[in-house]
């Protein structure tokens, strides 16, 4: 186990914690148990995707459990009465850390990062929600810890672990629509418009002090917790920040993508409290290998590129009506899929098509995954470097939407070479207590 540290101690020495790493994943974690023996496990977040989380875990030992509503506190503490119980992830830390192998966070997306952070540069092996950070840095700065302290780590794009993502990235890969030059992803779905009201007391059973954690000081209002904080820049990212992660995983696995060279976006005007009822964005990515320079797009809210429109699937309906996919556009034809199929087109190019053999093993469960990883080092899927990079392709373009421009992405600086605009977005200032380790 790690040495103990206090908060104090480590708000003190986080800034010395920073890791920036930018290669491939260093498989040799840290072992903590054998495989038979089971996790201590801490939940930060009990509630709905952190619930389902639980669920998934139950296999494991609950030591602690953390959430800021203490309803959805109380109801978690009866289903595991011998887990000690607490509102604030930090207390936790400073009283359990002895006592705790992995942490998992299912929080809001602007409170990821604090309690990843801290769990990792106390040595524990961290499970976190999508999209793994609220800013790029972030998401640079949670990579490089894990690495530092070679740890298990896995973001939750559970459906990473289907069947039909693993037969995509083979036909993919094995060169049957020929070199692929550009892709589309889409999403209907709407997290948007989100406006702050009218300040008002907030329920007794919500500690929002502690739910704004590192975000601004403001009074509680209507509209935010428990369930569309996504609709607002402070907490989420809107419909991107929500479904990218998702969507766009199978073309970065398929295509062994990294981070693009540009980004731009656009949408309706830009309004300062919460995220638009839609998005167009375009990114560019360098070859890799043998694989050429790629398009990238995405779109959600319905205003889809024309391509998504105008492609029929074998039933005659548009792709855009599929509700979410991605649309590999290569040399030799095209594929479609959504997250439990595929199909390639146009249809009368592949009449003969026989699928590549099966290369990727089935998973053993995304969760499960994790869970071994912790115990002997064996490899995750969505470790936070692979992952890491991925949120950060998401979250920049919603920096581009945000600062207006068409940005020339310098990776390695982590810096827009053409809009200071951008600078502000990248980043954001923390409350006092609520720092990232590494910022």
């Amino acid at each position: 186990m790690s040495r103990r540290l206090s908060r104090r101690q480590f708000l003190g020495t986080s800034a010395a914690a920073t890791a920036w790493w930018v290669g491939m994943s260093d498989r040799s974690f840290a072992q903590s148990k054998s495989p038979n023996e089971k996790l201590n496990l801490a939940i930060v977040g009990v509630a709905g995707k952190g619930g389902d989380n639980v669920n998934n875990l139950v296999s494991e030992n609950m030591v602690a459990l953390c959430d800021v509503d203490r309803n959805n506190l109380g109801k978690a503490g009866e289903r595991f009465p011998n887990a000690t119980k607490f509102e604030d992830y930090r207390e936790m830390f400073d009283k359990m850390q002895d006592k705790i192998d992995a942490v998992v966070v299912s929080t809001a997306d602007h409170t990821h990062a604090p309690p990843s952070a801290l769990a990792m540069t106390l040595g524990k092996h961290v499970y976190c929600e999508k999209p793994l950070a609220h800013t790029v840095r972030e998401a640079r700065v949670l990579a490089g810890l894990a690495k530092k302290h070679k740890l298990a780590t896995q973001m939750g794009t559970q459906i990473h672990a289907g069947d039909n993502y693993r037969r995509v990235v083979e036909v993919i890969q094995s060169g049957a629509i020929g070199p692929v030059r550009e892709v589309f992803n889409w999403c209907n779905k709407g997290w948007s418009d989100g406006r702050f009201g009218t300040p008002k007391p907030a329920p007794a059973h919500l500690n929002w002090d502690l739910w704004l954690g590192p975000a601004r000081q403001r009074e509680f209002c209507d509209g935010i917790h428990p369930a569309n904080w996504r609709r607002f820049w402070e907490y989420g990212s809107g419909t991107f920040g929500d479904m990218a992660c998702h969507v766009m995983d199978l073309p970065f696995w398929a295509l062994n993508l990294r981070y693009p060279t540009s980004a731009a976006c656009e949408g309706p005007e830009l309004h300062p409290d919460g995220a638009p009822a839609w998005t167009k964005c375009d990114f560019d990515f360098p070859a890799r290998g043998d694989m050429p320079a790629l398009k990238f797009h995405w779109s959600d809210g319905g205003a889809h590129h024309d391509l998504v429109k105008n492609t029929k699937d074998p039933s005659g309906r548009s792709l855009s009506e599929w509700g979410l996919g991605a649309l590999f556009v290569g040399d030799k034809g095209m594929l479609a899929a959504d997250y439990g199929r595929y199909v390639l087109l146009p249809q009368d190019k592949f009449t003969d098509f026989k699928a590549p053999e099966k290369t990727i093993p089935a998973s053993i469960g995304h969760w499960r995954e994790w869970v071994q990883a912790c115990k002997t080092g064996s490899p995750t899927t969505c470790n936070f470097d692979y992952s890491g990079a991925l949120t950060e392709t998401v979250l920049l373009g919603i920096v581009a939407f945000r600062a207006g421009a068409k940005l020339d992405w310098d990776a390695t600086a982590l810096k827009a070479r053409n809009s200071s605009k951008a600078d502000v977005f990248l980043t954001k200032e923390y409350r006092k207590g609520f720092e990232v380790a590494g910022l």
